[in-house]
């Protein structure tokens, strides 16, 4: 924070080397308890997903998992290691948000909608400027291609994708209220809570119970309902009767067009990477078949949050900004990654988590060359993001990249991580940087039966073995029926390791097995030759920065917020100038007719050259307006006062340290577009170069060594710097 203003106490910083062991103190301690819980985290998810697991093992490694939250959350509270959260007056930001309109429940007269929030005038043009920052620093400056994409999904796109099984949940509803719940997390607490109740329960009758826990997000709905009536499970709230379990899916569904059916279902879509997927290839087209390249979106994602909690942090409506970078997946180095391999970074890599439980501050060099970051790509687009996140304002201290735990990634995924940003409410994952490998095209590719392939040219000629598969299609025929096309596919598939370890197995056994299907050497033999050749298909890898904006848009109004030190109720939102949603305030001093034209004359100015500014022409005093301006964000404000008229010349007064210069209007007009463009600065465009009237409320006092009160002709009193002060 600037002198004079308070913000959120700064964190401890991460450690540049691995720590040694022993006692770390208090911070050191809630480290290793973190790690701690991460580890035993990953032990009890290991158990529950065998399947087979011991009861009484499974019983022991749970408790000590419990255990050790308890032990974490006491050393938290009691301020080791600086706490998860921000230390902030949340009541006091909420209000002045609510206020000030920034954020407002949708809907508020009609009683409004959880988990739906409308943007009122500040923060609407905060985000816009967010979003142009987004488009400059990623599509513009890396040439990617933007595309936009229709908000609604037909069911198949998302059945292929896989969203349509992974966002189905049981759910019952309460049968007064009408409220849902989760039938599977019912069910788990009732027993819980059974367990709890019964500590000298027989050992045999405890293993049953804990069996059924394990297993219920496995039932389907019958059996889940089976279970909920034997337990005798009700609505938690109201402890009323609660329906069967029926099937919940998070994606809101709709149907397309009138005729209805099963057909046309539809989706919003829950995220906006499927329609750069599906276009791949008219991507690659547009490009000249140029790889790698990447493109973009920025749009609307919708999910039906069961309960949406946390402000803007999980709602049903959210904006969306995407890449996919599409690239070879032999060769993963970028031809930029020089540019940032010097950036500085906090990362929390998987064996850190699972180890001392301490952040890393690295090199993203660094981090590639020793393999904390998989490849080039991946670690460009990292330390790009870290860029904009200081760009647009956040602090660096509250920002780290954590690398997912291996029971977090898909099965598919080459190395995930998240941006994650200290909020009051934690750290909050406000971006995910993830290589999907082929996944996504591969999927698409085989649902629709079309070939998603990019070309690599060789510089010479290049020899390479291929296999030729010779099939026996009447004998595969008669054998596998309706699957005769799958095994036919399956074996044309065949590569590399696979292809090997087929030919092998044929050639020892007789038989082979290919994709679930056992072939015999009688339907079909490979053979292997050599040929020279210029060029080579593949299927591309995707790298996948996905960035959540209104997430990112809130941590900014937090890391934004600051308080007077003169008087802690006075708010300051201290937004950079690029980001603030107004630039300059123009404040007559008075409602004097002379001030007028001279306002309409700066108001013209700033509208010729894009500047977003706001007249405050009220009554009210203009220390007053100067503080409903600081909490807007605005970052200078210009008075038009008596002296104005007939010099052309006003006050200038900058947001964080009241400090105040006379200055030409002229030049101001100038010197505005550069100063939100980040090109000049008030420290050495403005402050440094014109008159200072007001050296600001938080400056040192040199006793009126460089100041001296001046009184106009109309009693106006004012600070002008000495001439002997002048250069």
């Amino acid at each position: 924070p600037s002198p004079g203003l308070r913000g959120p106490p700064a964190p401890a910083a991460p450690a540049a080397t691995p720590a040694a062991n022993g006692d770390a103190g208090a911070a050191g301690d809630a480290e290793a308890l973190q790690a701690a819980v991460t580890r035993q985290g990953v032990v009890v998810k290991t158990l529950k997903k065998s399947g087979d697991a011991d009861p009484a093992e499974l019983a022991a490694e749970v408790a000590k998992l419990q255990g050790l939250k308890a032990q974490l959350e006491a050393a938290l509270a009691a301020g080791a290691g600086g706490g998860n959260s921000l230390d902030l007056d949340k009541v006091l930001l909420n209000d002045m948000l609510l206020q000030r309109m920034f954020v407002v429940p949708s809907f508020e007269i009609h009683g409004g909608v959880a988990g739906l929030f409308d943007l009122g005038p500040p923060a609407c043009a905060v985000k816009s400027n967010l979003l142009a920052a987004w488009r400059e620093h990623f599509i513009l400056s890396e040439g990617m291609l933007q595309m936009e994409c229709t908000n609604l999904t037909p069911y198949q796109v998302l059945k292929t994708s896989g969203h349509v099984d992974r966002f189905t949940d049981m759910m019952v509803r309460d049968l007064e209220t009408q409220e849902c719940y989760r039938a599977d997390h019912l069910l788990e607490d009732a027993i819980e809570a059974l367990l709890d109740a019964n500590p000298t329960m027989p050992i045999a009758e405890r293993e049953a119970h804990e069996r059924i826990m394990r297993q219920a997000d496995a039932f389907s709905a019958e059996e889940l309902g089976a279970q909920l009536t034997t337990y005798g499970v009700k609505a938690p709230e109201t402890g009323n009767e609660i329906s069967e379990p029926f099937p919940f899916n998070l994606m809101f569904q709709t149907t397309i067009g009138p005729k209805g059916g099963e057909a046309n279902i539809g989706y919003l879509r829950p995220e906006t990477a499927q329609g750069l997927f599906v276009n791949f290839s008219r991507l690659l087209d547009y490009n000249a078949g140029k790889m790698p390249f990447a493109a973009a979106q920025i749009g609307y994602g919708f999910r039906n949050e069961i309960a949406p909690k946390n402000g803007l942090l999980r709602v049903r409506e959210f904006c969306m900004a995407e890449i996919e970078h599409f690239v070879n997946p032999e060769d993963k180095a970028h031809p930029r990654f020089a540019a940032v391999a010097d950036k500085e970074m906090t990362l929390f890599p998987a064996d850190r988590q699972m180890g001392d439980g301490k952040k890393v501050s690295m090199t993203m060099g660094e981090a590639v060359a020793t393999g904390v970051v998989d490849n080039e790509t991946l670690g460009y687009f990292l330390a790009r993001t870290q860029m904009f996140c200081e760009r647009i304002g956040l602090n660096p201290e509250y920002i780290m990249f954590r690398q997912h735990l291996p029971t977090e990634m898909a099965h598919y995924a080459k190395d995930c991580w998240d941006l994650e940003v200290k909020t009051s409410y934690g750290w909050i994952e406000c971006a995910g940087h993830a290589d999907r490998a082929c996944y996504d095209l591969e999927v698409h590719a085989k649902a629709t039966n079309r070939k998603v392939e990019a070309e690599e040219r060789f510089k010479e000629p290049r020899e390479i073995e291929v296999a030729t598969v010779k099939t026996n299609n009447a004998l595969i025929g008669k054998t596998f029926k309706k699957d005769q096309k799958k095994v036919k596919e399956a074996l044309a598939e065949l590569a590399g390791p696979n292809l090997d370890a087929f030919i092998a197995a044929l050639a020892a056994d007789g038989k082979a097995t290919v994709a679930g299907f056992e072939v015999t050497s009688e339907m079909a033999s490979i053979t292997k030759a050599k040929k020279m050749v210029q060029q080579r298909k593949y299927m591309p890898s995707v790298i996948e920065p996905s960035f959540g904006i209104g997430r990112i848009l809130y941590a900014l109004l937090e890391h934004s917020f600051m308080q007077r030190v003169s008087d802690e109720k006075r708010v300051v939102m201290k937004f950079n100038p690029e980001m603030a949603p107004v630039k300059i305030a123009l404040l007559p001093l008075s409602n004097n007719d002379l001030f007028t034209p001279i306002i309409d004359a700066l108001a013209e100015g700033m509208r010729r050259l894009n500047v977003a500014y706001k007249v405050d022409s009220s009554g009210a005093a203009v220390g007053r307006r100067y503080a409903r301006m600081d909490e807007l964000g605005v970052p200078f404000a210009a008075t038009v006062d008596f002296d104005s008229v007939g010099t052309d010349t006003v006050t200038l007064r900058e947001r964080d340290s009241c400090a105040q210069v006379r200055i030409g209007i002229q030049e101001l007009t100038m010197l505005m577009p550069a100063i939100c463009a980040g090109l000049a600065s008030w420290e050495k465009d403005i402050l440094a170069k014109f008159p200072v009237v007001y050296a600001g409320e938080d400056a040192p006092s040199d006793d009126g060594a460089s100041l001296t009160m001046e009184t106009l002709p109309r009693g106006i009193r004012f600070h002008r710097p000495k001439p002997e002060t002048l250069p």
